[in-house]
């Protein structure tokens, strides 16, 4: 689920809508404005692809004091966040996006990568099925919702072998899913 976590950064980010081009101050953004925000924006994807955390970090900072609420960089800022081993704060970062818009299943779908990482599978379970009522045709969170099945299984085939010593199927059952993920 890790994996599923970076592909989203680019492909995601910059795909999420894009909010009124107000600046900090309510007031609109000229074209040129906006312009040169989406380009600092592509940019900033880039070094968080290319794994330049502290210079995205930068470039996210620069443009969320520009344009506070806008979703893309403050997605790419929960990224950055988990990247670089702040799990909490990427946590905040898409809980905050969540809550202020709650019809994009992206950040559903990184906090459950996150949960999921931490042993919360039901938190996780529960936001991509919030993920996936958003957006019933993205592939992405149905097979991390797998994932998690898969997980939750193994951890209830851990626990039927445990208790009953003589049960063949359980061991069997779970090697299988231990080999799947």
């Amino acid at each position: 689920m890790r994996h599923t976590l970076r592909v989203l950064i680019v492909a995601v980010a910059l795909a999420l809508p894009v909010v009124p081009a107000l600046a900090q101050d309510d007031r609109e953004l000229s074209e040129e404005a906006r312009k040169q925000y989406a380009t600092a924006l592509q940019e900033a994807a880039t070094l968080v692809n290319s794994r330049q955390f502290d210079s995205a970090r930068e470039k996210l900072a620069a443009l969320s004091a520009q344009r506070p609420r806008e979703p893309r960089a403050r997605f790419l800022k929960g990224v950055v966040e988990f990247e670089q081993g702040h799990p909490d704060a990427a946590i905040a970062v898409f809980r905050s996006l969540i809550e202020d818009y709650p019809e994009l299943p992206e950040p559903y779908n990184n906090l459950a990568v996150i949960l999921a990482q931490r042993g919360e599978y039901e938190s996780a379970r529960s936001a991509l099925e919030i993920a996936i009522r958003t957006a019933p045709g993205w592939s992405v969170p149905h097979e991390n919702l797998g994932d998690i099945y898969a997980r939750l299984a193994a951890a209830e085939y851990a626990q039927a072998a445990k208790f009953d010593k003589g049960n063949k199927t359980a061991p069997a059952k779970l090697a299988l899913v231990r080999d799947l993920l």
